[in-house]
C-alpha cells in the first residue's frame, strides 16, 4: 500500500559530475538508460553495474519506497526483514544536503527494525536509505569501486590525450546496454580508450599508425595484464574487417601534421567499417561528418583546461 515509485523502477541511480563534464555525463545515462537526466539521480527498470560509469556514484536495487521514513520501517517490520553482517547507509541522492548527525540518526532507526547482527566496518551487505523527490527510498545499495582510476597509472601518458574518465564514457555510450557488440578504435593512440573497454569485458581492436605510440600503447595493455594483441601496428585505411561501432579521437596534429582531407578520409574509412561512430574533435565538424554519409543522432562537449571537445553519434 505504500508503493510509490512505479512499479516498473527497479532502481534509483545517483550520480556527479562536474560542471565541464554534465554534458557528457547526461548524453553517457541517456545510452545506457534510454532516460534523461535532469537531476543528479535516477529512477530506472534497467540495472547497470554503477562501477561502469565514471559518474553513477550508488545503485539502489529498491526494496520499499514510501511518503514518510515511518512507512519504511512499518514494512521492514512487517516483512520481518532479516540480514547478517548489514550496514544502513543515509545516501545524498540530491543536492539537500542532509547533516552527519540527522543520517546516522536516521541509519540507527531503520537498522534497528532489521533483524539480524549488523557489522559497521565490513559489511556483507549495506542497505540504502534516501529520500528524493518527497519520496523515502529502501533498498540494497551498491557503490562504485572506481577501480578504473587506477587505469591513470599506467606507463605512457600524453598531456593531450583524452581522459581515462572520459574515455570510460565514451565506451558506455558507444555500447550502451549491448556489451557483446564488437567495437573498434581504428586511431588508439596509447590505448586508453581500449583499456576502458577491455576492463568491462568488451570485445575491442584498436589500431594506431605511429609505431613508436603503437609500442607505447602495448606496454600500456601489458602493464594491466591485457593482451597486446589486441592493437595492430598499421593504418586504419587497411582495416578489412566488419564491426558495430567505432571510437574515433580524430588526429589533430599534435605529433604529425594533419590535413583536412586526411581527416574526412579517416572518416570515410571509419563509415566502411563500422556501423556506427563516436568520434571526437575539437572542433565543429558536422558538416564534414555529414558529408561523408553518417547521420548525427546526438552531440555534446568535454572541456579539458583551455580546450573543448564535440563527441557526435553518428550512424
Amino acid at each position: 500500500m505504500f508503493q510509490l515509485v512505479q512499479k516498473d523502477n527497479k532502481y534509483l541511480y545517483t550520480t556527479n559530475y562536474s560542471k565541464d563534464e554534465e554534458s557528457l555525463c547526461k548524453m553517457e545515462i541517456k545510452c545506457l538508460f534510454n532516460k534523461t537526466l535532469h537531476e543528479k539521480h535516477l529512477f530506472s527498470d534497467i540495472y547497470v553495474d554503477p562501477s561502469r560509469s565514471p559518474f553513477i556514484k550508488k545503485c539502489i536495487s529498491i526494496m520499499y519506497s514510501g511518503q514518510t521514513m515511518k512507512q519504511i520501517i512499518d514494512q521492514i517490520v512487517m516483512d520481518k526483514l532479516t540480514s547478517v553482517n548489514y550496514k544502513v547507509a543515509y545516501i545524498n541522492a540530491t543536492d539537500e544536503i542532509t547533516g552527519f548527525h540527522e543520517g546516522r540518526s536516521i541509519e540507527f532507526e531503520v537498522g534497528f527494525n532489521i533483524l539480524g547482527e549488523a557489522e559497521m566496518k565490513n559489511p556483507e551487505i549495506t542497505f540504502g536509505i534516501t529520500k528524493v523527490d518527497n519520496i523515502w527510498v529502501f533498498g540494497e545499495c551498491e557503490s562504485n569501486t572506481s577501480d578504473w582510476q587506477f587505469h591513470n597509472k599506467k606507463p605512457f601518458s600524453y598531456s593531450n590525450a583524452l581522459k581515462v574518465n572520459v574515455c570510460r564514457a565514451l565506451v558506455n555510450i558507444a555500447v550502451g546496454t549491448n556489451l557483446g557488440c564488437s567495437v573498434v578504435d581504428p586511431c588508439c593512440g596509447i590505448g586508453t580508450v581500449l583499456i576502458e573497454a577491455i576492463s568491462m569485458g568488451i570485445n575491442i581492436k584498436g589500431y594506431e599508425i605511429n609505431s613508436y605510440i603503437g609500442k607505447n600503447a602495448k606496454t600500456n595493455l601489458r602493464y594491466f595484464g591485457y593482451e597486446e594483441d589486441v592493437i595492430t601496428i598499421g593504418d586504419m585505411h587497411d582495416i578489412q574487417n566488419k564491426f558495430n561501432v567505432a571510437i574515433v579521437d580524430l588526429p589533430y596534429g599534435i605529433f604529425t601534421q594533419i590535413t583536412t582531407q586526411e581527416q574526412l578520409a579517416i572518416m570515410e574509412s571509419t563509415r566502411r567499417i563500422a556501423e556506427k561512430m563516436v568520434i571526437i574533435t575539437f572542433e565543429d565538424m558536422e558538416e564534414q561528418i555529414t558529408s561523408v554519409g553518417f547521420q548525427i543522432d546526438d552531440r555534446c562537449t568535454v572541456s579539458k583546461g583551455t580546450f573543448k571537445r564535440h563527441i557526435y553519434i553518428c550512424s
